[in-house]
């Protein structure tokens, strides 16, 4: 049991109490073993789940208060598998990244005097290779918005002290401050300097400091600040920082950025996690270097529930909880029409299943049925309907659409393909015989370039067989196109 303490500015912190553990590299470094033991499957997964209040009288209560229960679905967490490869991603990355930090160590503490030395004098550089050889890593977790991707790290982030204060460590004095985490939010303009004084704020909050006033002013560019911030993690053996929302990044911010995470994991020994919407794909997929770093050390992506028996269990697990007086059994008719009303999206699982008790309860018939779900999907799912209705029609192109809904089951090329393809689409504003004729004439050059046999057999998904089927028929490109899904029919636009 770890001893609670507070700092000067209020803020709740631990008394560091040491642990041995198995493995030889974790032990004789404070910064690993005033960390939580490591512990089984069955021990996370009663770490993590945080069930509501609940009790069956509730369901005689006036209706006015059963409405405000319902509500008491959205503060539960039921661990599901992915949650424990999450869970144990972070742990490896703060532990991992702390073992060639350790500062009883001769050589880091050689590192650091050298580099807190060259920071003060300004004789720092960031380019240059450095003799320290980091255990660092970053780690990425990629998923729909409403899947419950930073509340199941905060959630397993309760499992780890934030702020751990060290005294005395194997008898020799240790006076030094721990800070396991920290969170951060992407700036929306993809400023460096923004996230760097955000780092600086954060600390303050944190410990009662004054690094920001002290580190920060109007002249000093950023790359003369990340040297400073560097220091400053190094100070407080910052264990792991979390990038969240990194899909904010913009195209003219992504390569400078990137270039100070990889300085702060190869350079100052810091883990790092992403978490973002599929919309960051291209941004780890066009940086090597990150990705070989994530590559074998974290990689989750997390895409919406598949009508198998995770979603079922999913549902079990919260069906019990119902407020209206009539409790009604959940049947394979209903998990259908919540699965197809949801597609899997935990968030809206939940939602769904609030508003329907609602509905229940207010209107007196105090049950469940599918035409209920129906009715409230239709009702409180409006603005989310096109995102839904694009991952029920599992077409790439549609999927497309909606960056925060891409997943890596789709081929690269052939998105590209169908976001080429909408981009020309939306780009000309031409009838279909006019489209018709721009594909033919397209096919006609690439034939003559390329002296395309007419014998070719095509695989089902290439292209050109659609082009070369609009040869042998009266059928048009841009029909061919339509009807396999690859392109929408423009008066559907023009109707919306």
């Amino acid at each position: 049991m770890m001893n609670k303490i507070f700092l000067d500015n209020g803020m709740e912190a631990v008394e560091a109490t040491y642990t041995n553990f198995p493995l030889e590299e974790y032990n004789s470094n404070p910064f690993i073993q005033a960390l939580p033991p490591l512990i089984d499957k069955q021990s996370i997964i009663r770490k993590l789940m945080f069930p509501i209040n609940f009790k069956e009288e509730e369901r005689e209560m006036d209706s006015a208060y059963r409405l405000h229960m319902i509500h008491r679905l959205y503060n539960i967490f039921q661990p599901l598998p992915i949650h424990l490869d999450i869970w144990s991603m972070v742990f490896s990355l703060i532990y991992q990244g702390y073992i060639a930090r350790n500062p009883f160590d001769k050589e880091y503490r050689k590192y650091i005097n050298q580099s807190g030395k060259q920071i003060i004098n300004r004789s720092y550089d960031i380019n240059k290779r450095v003799n320290f050889r980091t255990t660092a890593s970053s780690g990425i977790l990629i998923g729909y918005s409403g899947m419950g991707k930073t509340t199941t790290i905060n959630q397993i982030l309760t499992n780890i002290p934030q702020i751990i204060v060290h005294k005395e460590y194997n008898g020799q004095h240790f006076n030094q401050i721990q800070v396991s985490h920290l969170t951060l939010q992407t700036p929306h303009n993809s400023s460096l300097k923004a996230l760097t004084l955000q780092f600086f704020m954060k600390i303050d909050e944190l410990l009662g400091t004054n690094t920001f006033k002290k580190h920060v002013s109007r002249n000093l560019s950023t790359d003369a600040m990340l040297p400073l911030l560097g220091q400053v993690a190094q100070n407080i053996g910052l264990g792991m920082l979390i990038i969240d929302e990194i899909q904010h990044l913009q195209n003219r911010g992504i390569q400078q950025m990137m270039n100070y995470f990889v300085t702060l994991i190869n350079s100052f020994g810091v883990s790092v996690l992403f978490i973002g919407t599929p919309a960051s794909y291209s941004i780890f997929q066009n940086e090597f270097r990150i990705a070989r770093r994530v590559t074998g050390n974290g990689e989750i992506i997390w895409n919406n529930m598949k009508n198998d028996k995770e979603f079922r269990f999913f549902l079990e697990s919260i069906w019990k909880y119902q407020w209206n007086r009539n409790f009604t059994l959940l049947s394979e008719e209903i998990i259908q029409a919540t699965y197809e009303e949801t597609q899997g999206v935990s968030d809206l699982i939940v939602k769904l299943f609030v508003n329907i008790q609602a509905m229940s309860i207010t209107s007196g018939k105090e049950d469940i049925t599918v035409n209920m779900i129906r009715k409230v999907a239709k009702e409180q799912f409006k603005l989310m309907r096109p995102m839904i209705d694009a991952i029920k029609s599992k077409n790439p192109y549609k999927i497309a659409q909606f960056e925060d809904l891409r997943t890596m089951d789709f081929p690269t090329d052939v998105l590209q393909k169908k976001e080429n393809i909408a981009h020309f689409m939306m780009k000309t504003k031409k009838t279909d015989k006019k489209v018709t004729q721009t594909f033919n004439n397209e096919q006609k050059i690439d034939i003559n370039q390329r002296k395309v046999k007419k014998n070719n057999n095509y695989a089902d998904d290439d292209l050109r067989r659609l082009f070369q089927q609009a040869n042998k028929s009266d059928t048009s490109v841009y029909q061919l196109l339509l009807e396999n899904g690859f392109i929408d029919d423009m008066n559907s636009w023009k109707e919306g």
